[in-house]
């Protein structure tokens, strides 16, 4: 698939979700894995705020991107933190040299084997409601075109996100939010699970709950959801899971 056939898919399969039910948490995750394909970042992560303002970490391209916004939240610093306060896009072209501006972060990153990272408001107007990290492993400045790109995709799903709340009060705009974290838990409740009864490693297990998802037209939070009651067995998600990787081979 060209690039340019991949960019129009990402944006129909975001305005899709202007006129349909959508899962936040399955929206934001396609953005991350297409922004690494569409921007050539290494790895992606993508932070939403709850109803107290407080940033968690709600999707990411890989283990190692949901590590590294772990740590910025946890620390309450990083690139993902400052876009989100700001609401102004950060940019650093090499991470070696931000020592002073996140003391604690850089080291971090760097020992990661990223050199390079962006970060980029979830906003609409004056609504900041989250942020875009894009990292790379090697430092430069990324072009123009790209950074404008990752800000539209950014900006299209907080369109996505905020939509179908402009008529309502606030408190109910927090309560779906607040929901979709909630939702975020469960799934890594029912991933733990997968990972411990599957013998797999995390990346594994959410593969294969959202392949489950998918492939059977369910919400991933429902699948999740199922699991971690144990309406829906384990044996069930991995043998579907194994079925199909022999299928694709």
């Amino acid at each position: 698939m060209t690039r340019e056939t991949l960019l129009s898919s990402t944006f129909l399969q975001l305005a899709d979700t202007l006129v349909a039910d959508f899962d936040i948490i399955d929206l934001l995750t396609m953005l991350a894995d297409r922004c690494v394909e569409l921007i050539d970042a290494d790895a992606v992560g993508i932070l939403l705020a709850d109803a107290d303002g407080a940033l968690r970490v709600m999707a990411a391209s890989n283990e190692q991107a949901r590590l590294l916004e772990l740590f910025q939240l946890q620390n309450d610093q990083g690139p993902c933190v400052e876009a989100f306060t700001s609401g102004q896009p950060v940019s650093c072209a090499a991470l070696r040299d931000s020592i002073e501006r996140w003391p604690r972060f850089t080291p971090y990153a760097v020992g990661a084997g990223f050199e390079c990272v962006y970060a980029f408001p979830l906003r609409l107007r004056n609504s900041v409601i989250g942020a875009l990290n894009l990292f790379k492993t090697q430092a430069g400045t990324m072009p123009a075109a790209d950074v404008q790109l990752a800000q539209a995709l950014a900006d299209v799903a907080s369109v996505a996100i905020l939509q179908d709340q402009a008529t309502r009060e606030t408190r109910v705009r927090d309560l779906q939010l607040q929901n979709a974290l909630d939702s975020r838990v469960v799934i890594e409740q029912a991933k733990g699970m997968l990972c411990e009864r599957g013998q797999v490693d995390m990346a594994t297990a959410f593969s294969t709950i959202r392949q489950y998802a998918r492939s059977n037209n369910l919400q991933l939070t429902r699948v999740a959801e199922q699991s971690v009651a144990g309406t829906l067995t384990i044996g069930a998600l991995t043998a579907r899971h194994i079925k199909q990787s022999h299928q694709t081979r």
